[in-house]
Formats: structure tokens, C-alpha cells, sequence
């Protein structure tokens, strides 16, 4: 057995994950020539080169790719086997590694204050990002369970709806199109949008709309945060597609208006996601029951 270590190589799937040492120096809060030094030990373990220089960056040589597959199955592993000696423990204690999308920051920890309130030994670690960064965190096994509003298409995932997600179009409170009733979709043609960035789950519902309906979206300006965005519509720049749980005190206040257009909201869900193949450790297995039997009412009160 080559004398390599777990932590050499979850510094090299880091690395990986982003092409750069940097990027991955200030995830695990260490500093860089630490994490080179555990590539190059790594490096010297095998004997060959797994990353190479590439501009500023670093690339992947060919053993590094196949080192990767190789390592996020043994990580996928490591966990399964964390998950069954923690069987032994029961819910007394354990850590759960929880992604959401950014948009389910509204709602999530409340959900995670309840759920401490249940079984105060559970730890939960949480990462929040947009859809795109979250998949790849599933699909390299470094999450136990995922929140997010669509259920992959990409993996093999378990994926249960607990709540609905409602998403309609909002504006200003003097806009035009305020006071309008049954508006038909056709008219959001002669109005700008401000949008989520790409990558975005709530971008990518929004094209979807548009495109089903043949009308072209006019961005004006794209934003990565809903809290911006909010601010954006309230000034006037635009209009906007926006999960509606992200912006009930808005509208209850009067500082945003809800546009009345045919056959919106789309109904849409929020889902709790795992890797199908993947053990759930009791802890997370805890979780995931909460949010299916308690999630949604508890939301449904909340926002």
C-alpha cells in the first residue's frame, strides 16, 4: 500500500474542483504552500505528476483525471462507512453536510432551529450557493443532503418534494403593469427584466417560461442575489421572476407588487435530494424525515 493519506486526497479533489490551488486553500482555510505541499506529497507517492501549470491556474494531467474518478468513489465509500458506524450511535449525536440553493436561505434556517430544537446533538454544516455550484458539490459526494427547487436530471438521486415553491413576476408598486388584471404573458415582451446569474435555478426557470410561451426576455441587468435584485425592482429597473417566498414581506409592506398575468404563479416545489446510491447516516436520514412530515407547514407559516 503506497503511503498516501485521506486529507492528501481531499486537498486534491479541492484542487480539482476549481482548477486552482488558491480557490482551494481558502475553502479548506489553510494557506496555499500547504495545500501545494500535500499535492506534491501526494505526487511522490504515485510517483508521476497529477496536476500541471495552465496560465495562473493548473490543470489536470491525464493520471490526475483518472485519479479524480478514482477518488471521489473512494470518498463516496468513506461516507457510506461513516454513515453505517453511525448506526451505532443512534440520533445521541452526529453531523449532517447540508447544500442549499441560495434561494432556500429564506426558509432553511428556521427549518435547521426546529430541527435543533428535536435533536440538539446533530451538528449541521451548511453551504449555500446557486444550482450549478450545488450539483457539482452532490456529484462529487461532499454533501449528504441537497435543498433545491428541481430535481436533477444530470445524477442518479433520491429526490422528495416537501413544500411547494410558488414563482410569479413582481414589480415596483407604481410600474404600469401593477394595477393590470389578467395580463396576457405577450405583453412582458415590451418590459426589461432584472435576473439571476447564469447557473441559477430561478434563471433557468425563468428561460424555461419565456421560451414556452415564445417571447423573448429583455435583461437589463443580471444579479447573483435575490436581496439585490429585490432592491433593483423597488428603484424601478426592471421587472423580475423571483420565488415568491422570498418576497412575502416586500409585498405584504407595499414595497413590491405581484403582477397579475394568466396562468401564474407557477406552482413549482422544493425538493430534499440525495444521491441514490449513497447511505444516509442516521442523522441525515433524521433530517430529510423532518422536512417531509414538518417542512412544509412550518414554512407554509413562516413565508
Amino acid at each position: 500500500m503506497r503511503n498516501f493519506t485521506l486529507k492528501q486526497i481531499l486537498t486534491f479533489i479541492e484542487v480539482a474542483r476549481d482548477r486552482s490551488v488558491s480557490k482551494a486553500a481558502a475553502r479548506l482555510f489553510v494557506t496555499q504552500p500547504a495545500v501545494s505541499m500535500q499535492l506534491r506529497q501526494l505526487e511522490e507517492a504515485f510517483g508521476l505528476a497529477l496536476v500541471e501549470p495552465c496560465g495562473r491556474n493548473i490543470q489536470l494531467t491525464q493520471a490526475g483525471e483518472e485519479f479524480l474518478t478514482h477518488a471521489m468513489a473512494a470518498v463516496a465509500q468513506f461516507r457510506n462507512l461513516e454513515a453505517s458506524m453511525a448506526e451505532h450511535v443512534g440520533l445521541k449525536k452526529g453531523r449532517i453536510e447540508l447544500a442549499v440553493v441560495s434561494t432556500a436561505k429564506y426558509f432553511v434556517p428556521m427549518l435547521l432551529v426546529r430541527f435543533a430544537r428535536l435533536l440538539p446533538g446533530i451538528e449541521v454544516k451548511l453551504q449555500i450557493d446557486n444550482r450549478e455550484n450545488i450539483l457539482s458539490m452532490l456529484a462529487r459526494n461532499e454533501v449528504d443532503l441537497v435543498i433545491m427547487g428541481r430535481a436533477p436530471t444530470t445524477l442518479d438521486c433520491a429526490a422528495t418534494p416537501f413544500v411547494t415553491n410558488p414563482m410569479g413576476i413582481v414589480c415596483a408598486p407604481d410600474h404600469a403593469l401593477s394595477r393590470r388584471r389578467k395580463a396576457s404573458f405577450e405583453l412582458l415582451r415590451e418590459h426589461e427584466f432584472v435576473v439571476r446569474e447564469q447557473g441559477s435555478g430561478t434563471r433557468a426557470a425563468m428561460e424555461r417560461l419565456f421560451a414556452q410561451h415564445g417571447v423573448e426576455l429583455k435583461v437589463v441587468m443580471e444579479m447573483p442575489s435575490n436581496e439585490t435584485i429585490k432592491q433593483a425592482v423597488m428603484a424601478g429597473m426592471g421587472l423580475s421572476f423571483l420565488s415568491l417566498r422570498t418576497v412575502r414581506h416586500e409585498l405584504a409592506a407595499g414595497h413590491l407588487a405581484l403582477l397579475d398575468v394568466q396562468g401564474m404563479p407557477i406552482i413549482g416545489h422544493w425538493y430534499v435530494t440525495h444521491l441514490r446510491q449513497n447511505r444516509l447516516s442516521p442523522a441525515a436520514r433524521a433530517f430529510k424525515e423532518f422536512l417531509i412530515e414538518q417542512g412544509g407547514p412550518l414554512i407554509e407559516s413562516w413565508a
